[in-house]
């Protein structure tokens, strides 16, 4: 039985047609809470880019996360595969000195080969050998991935076989192929934070933005499953899930 048809049904229709940019997810702040993984990405990177002279930040969606990393390097440059975020991504960042590159999924990035000290990877994919090209001897790729069992819970209530595109996607394959490419690993991490969602609208607006989660999700047909998420949230404040999330430092 549905608890509160009339919150259901905004909430559904508020998170489904909600707009998204760059990768700002501001629209769920407090209602989609993630614990942080027991490593501080953004601490890590930050050290690193005090000591090189330049940077290159891989799949930088708007320019989000590379925008607290300033003081750049002298040479900083960005890369950003999907069209509409690389509008985002030179607002935010040109401003800053920061060159962004539009690239397409698999083609070489226009640099120089050993011409790079650190490039970082926040979530996006990207090339072992292409990476292996870019840096100089001794040059560092730190990255912090979403693995391949990232919010399954939703998968298992959302779907009747549970799939999920990128379950290949793990700590030991992502090392395997680093290592093919030339790298020696220095560090790795793994672990599956916490993540609640406090309404059924930003259930929505996740699938919908993380559109590879769920495949062929809308609103209609995944409807009676949304509802039993929804009565959960009803009933118990919240919907729990974890992430996955893995963390590979590795140098040439």
């Amino acid at each position: 039985m549905l608890k509160n048809k009339p919150l259901f049904d905004q909430l559904v229709r508020q998170g489904w047609e909600a707009g998204f940019s760059g990768w700002d997810f501001s629209f769920v702040d407090g209602r989609m809470v993630e614990q942080p993984p027991p490593w501080d990405y953004h601490r890590i990177v930050w050290e690193r880019s005090r000591t090189v002279a330049s940077l290159l930040d891989i799949g930088t969606g708007g320019g989000e996360f590379l925008s607290t990393l300033q003081p750049f390097p002298p040479e900083t440059y960005a890369t950003e595969a999907y069209p509409p975020n690389v509008l985002v991504a030179k607002a935010c960042l040109e401003p800053l000195g920061v060159r962004v590159i539009a690239v397409t999924e698999d083609a070489p990035i226009p640099l120089a080969s050993a011409s790079l000290d650190l490039t970082i990877n926040r979530h996006a994919s990207y090339s072992p050998a292409e990476l292996f090209r870019l840096l100089k001897p001794g040059g560092r790729f730190i990255t912090q991935q979403v693995g391949g069992s990232n919010c399954l819970r939703l998968n298992e209530f959302l779907q009747e076989k549970v799939e999920f595109v990128y379950s290949y996607w793990t700590l030991d394959y992502a090392i395997r192929e680093l290592q093919e490419a030339g790298f020696t690993i220095l560090e790795q991490h793994e672990a599956y934070p916490e993540m609640s969602f406090h309404d059924i609208g930003a259930v929505v607006y996740y699938l919908k933005v993380i559109s590879w989660q769920v495949a062929g999700f809308t609103p209609e047909t995944h409807l009676e499953r949304l509802v039993k998420i929804h009565n959960i949230i009803q009933e118990t404040g919240s919907f729990i899930v974890h992430e996955h999330r893995f963390l590979v430092d590795c140098v040439k």
